[in-house]
This record gives structure tokens, C-alpha cells and sequence, in this order.
């Protein structure tokens, strides 16, 4: 929960909710797009839980790819008179900034991983969620 492309994915999620709640989607379409947009801090929070580098880095490409379904959602959205050009800009520009940071932090562990500066093993992991044995 400390990483900032973690919080700018439920701040995503937020501004998708709160975008769906005033426009008139239809349901499937809104379930669908509410579904993509809380996936994206989701995968972002399991890859870390799991440990392995290699299984981090997967996750954060399932959430790249759910956030890639989220703005052609609003695409489609907005090109069919379903979500205004307004309401479609506020959700690029989050998008824009995770996107971004996604892609930071794949290349940042893609080097860890090469130069094995991961730590696997909760035991090497600095963590204040850790209990102490």
C-alpha cells in the first residue's frame, strides 16, 4: 500500500465509479468496466503478496492489460454519446499516470530481477506487517 502506482490505480478505480454512477451506461457495460478498473490496483496488490519477482511482474501485466480495457471501454463509451468528452478526460489522465508508473516499476523489477537484487523470502523482507517470531 505504499506504492504510489498502487494508489493512483484505486484512485482509478474511484474516478471509474464515481463516472458510472453519473452517466446513463448500460449495466453490463458499467459491471464490466467497474470490473477492469478495480482489477488494476488488484493485480498490482497480489503480485506483490506473492513474492516471486517473476510472478510480481505477471500481475503487473494483468493489470496493464486491465487497464488497457478500461480506457477502450471509454472510448467506446465516449464515441457512442454514453460518457461525455469531460468525464472521459478525468479518466485518461489517471489512467495516463498509472500506465506510467506500471511500466516503471516492470522495468525497476525486470533490473532487480537481473541483477537479483529481489528478495523471495518474507524473512529477507523489510516489513512492519511481518510479525517478529
Amino acid at each position: 500500500m505504499k506504492l504510489d502506482v498502487w494508489h493512483d490505480a484505486v484512485e482509478l478505480n474511484t474516478v471509474v465509479h464515481d463516472v458510472l454512477h453519473q452517466g446513463a451506461v448500460e449495466m453490463k457495460i458499467r459491471g464490466q468496466l467497474a470490473d477492469a478498473a478495480q482489477s488494476v490496483a488488484s493485480n498490482i496488490a497480489e503480485g506483490y503478496s506473492r513474492r516471486s519477482v517473476n510472478e510480481y511482474i505477471q500481475h503487473l501485466y494483468v493489470a496493464l492489460g486491465s487497464l488497457s480495457e478500461v480506457l477502450t471501454r471509454c472510448i467506446c463509451l465516449k464515441e457512442t454519446g454514453q460518457m461525455a468528452q469531460a468525464q472521459f478526460d478525468r479518466i485518461d489522465s489517471v489512467h495516463y499516470a498509472v500506465e506510467n508508473r506500471l511500466w516503471r516499476l516492470v522495468r525497476s523489477l525486470q533490473e532487480k530481477r537481473t541483477t537479483g537484487a529481489w528478495v523471495d523470502t518474507i524473512a529477507g523482507a523489510e516489513s512492519s506487517r511481518v510479525p517478529k517470531e
